[in-house]
């Protein structure tokens, strides 16, 4: 048996991606390390996320390039030869993540319950989490500590962040001036806005209430495409910083924003890691699953819309993960409704 109240001696989390979720496991790593703090804990993880996650102290990270094949498969071997750890966490419903798992001795395997278990996760376990239904992810990510006897709810990033990254922040944002920061792309094109819309967002935010506006995002042909797009429609003075950052440079530029507006991608729960209130755009996906988790009360949600409109019944009627990426699904949120959320958002800032 395990001694769950003095800890395992060897933990092993297996979450490969995204960035957005693996937002959502810190909180879970930060929990463990508080709670059993002389316990080894190691996270399996996607090379990708790790340039952001190896940031939290404490941890062994173990790196995956899910590009590479069978040579991933036999590259983790090697790592984890001669290795038995007394708890795995299997936090991720993929098969890819399940077959993966096999590579992982461990004691205790847990997953999540049979409902929830997609992609036959069940056959890879041998304990489970209790069963809910209709959870935020984090939520969902929070279910794994109460088999191991530790209390879910406790809340904590806290992700030390690098002083080269402060640096980067602090010549983009070198005053007290509000700051908008606009991610406009998610890695699943059609959650994306039209970029005249994002330009009408830029223009509001600096003629209204005189705020610095900067494009953030990855390198990729469609973002720049993106962020060149935006800066050729605006009326008014903005920073493109497209493909110019690191993701530690980001999340600390993040943790200098007012505000931040994206679609459902990984930046909505990196400003949410920094406390920066994220105004968030959801058509496509459900914003109670998947919203930015502090800042869900500022996202325009208009899920329940597609849902009648693509899939012919309420949003209360689909399944619970069930995505809407149909093209024009984005189009259901209008500029009105996010000048609305940052006017009402700047105003209680101001009130506070």
């Amino acid at each position: 048996m395990l001694n769950l109240i003095e800890g395992p001696k060897s933990l092993c989390i297996l979450r490969l991606s995204a960035i957005g979720d693996s937002c959502h496991v810190v909180p879970i790593v930060r929990t463990l390390q508080r709670v059993w703090p002389t316990t080894q804990l190691t996270w399996v993880i996607g090379r990708l996320e790790a340039r952001l996650m190896s940031l939290l102290p404490g941890v062994e990270f173990i790196t995956i390039d899910k590009r590479a094949g069978l040579a991933t498969a036999r590259d983790l071997r090697t790592a984890l030869r001669g290795r038995r750890f007394d708890v795995l966490l299997h936090m991720q419903l993929s098969l890819r993540a399940s077959l993966t798992s096999t590579l992982i001795a461990a004691r205790m395997r847990l997953g999540f319950d049979r409902a929830r278990a997609r992609e036959l996760q069940w056959l890879f376990t041998n304990a489970q989490i209790a069963a809910r239904s209709r959870q935020h992810v984090l939520d969902s990510f929070q279910g794994f500590l109460e088999p191991l006897g530790i209390e879910p709810g406790h809340l904590e990033w806290n992700l030390p962040l690098p002083q080269a990254a402060q640096q980067y922040a602090a010549a983009l944002v070198a005053d007290a001036r509000p700051t908008l920061i606009i991610s406009p792309c998610s890695a699943h094109p059609a959650r994306n806005w039209r970029p005249e819309r994002y330009a009408a967002i830029a223009d509001h935010a600096v003629e209204a209430h005189g705020m610095r506006v900067i494009l953030c995002g990855s390198p990729s042909a469609p973002e720049r495409a993106m962020g060149a797009s935006i800066a050729r429609l605006v009326r008014v003075p903005i920073v493109n910083q497209i493909g110019g950052d690191t993701l530690p440079q980001l999340l600390a530029l993040l943790a200098r924003a007012t505000v931040l507006v994206c679609p459902d991608s990984g930046p909505a729960h990196m400003a949410t890691m920094v406390g920066t209130p994220v105004i968030g755009l959801y058509a496509a996906t459900r914003v109670q699953r998947t919203g930015p988790y502090l800042s869900r009360q500022w996202c325009v949600d208009r899920y329940d819309a597609a849902a009648r409109r693509y899939r012919h019944r309420s949003a209360e009627q689909l399944p619970w993960h069930e995505k809407i990426e149909q093209p024009g699904v984005m189009d259901l949120i209008e500029v009105i409704d996010v000048q609305q959320r940052l006017d009402a958002l700047l105003h209680a800032r101001a009130g506070a």
